[in-house]
């Protein structure tokens, strides 16, 4: 590890003392009601602004701000384990779509190896959720059925919930179980 990698993962480490919530890739915090929740830390591997054309939006256009209070990828995580009480994945969706399209902006894109990276991220969520912790997960099945994604994980969801208008996005709720 360089000393720049030690740095941030205690830079991490400290900006998560005290929080019971993690957002392990919050984009631009859109399902939060209170997006600078006091209890949440927001992680993401992205930090940017766009404007986007938005017709619904007065002026037409709408800024997406992309702000995380850690920036790290959702695969290799730099909290300890058993950190949070809950964590939040809602990892990009979109692997066909373009890199500079909206989509991509708003959502982030999976990379040709994305089936390795979901892997990795349910892994990496379910390290830093205390026993008896609650995972979140959300999917959108535009591209891939949430199938395919549950087979990456051997945990198995408690509940969940489909909704959209097409009913392919799914809520998944996940306990972690004690010694897991």
């Amino acid at each position: 590890m360089t000393n720049e990698e030690a740095f941030k993962k205690a830079y991490a480490r400290k900006k998560a003392k005290g929080k019971k919530v993690l957002d392990a890739c919050c984009g631009s915090r859109m399902f939060w009601f209170d997006r600078q929740h006091p209890d949440a830390l927001y992680v993401d591997q992205r930090s940017e602004t766009h404007i986007l054309t938005d017709s619904s939006s007065k002026g037409g256009s709408r800024n997406l701000v992309i702000a995380p209070d850690i920036q790290a990828d959702f695969t290799d995580l730099p909290f300890a384990d058993g950190t949070f009480a809950l964590v939040a994945f809602d990892p990009p969706h979109l692997v066909g779509n373009g890199a500079t399209g909206w989509l991509a902006k708003k959502y982030g894109k999976l990379g040709a190896g994305w089936r390795e990276d979901l892997r990795a991220g349910f892994s990496e969520c379910f390290r830093v959720l205390r026993p008896d912790g609650v995972l979140v997960f959300k999917w959108n099945e535009h591209e891939i059925p949430v199938r395919e994604v549950l087979a990456l994980t051997p945990q198995q969801p408690l509940f969940g919930n489909r909704c959209g208008k097409t009913a392919k996005s799914h809520w998944l709720v996940f306990m972690k179980e004690q010694g897991a």
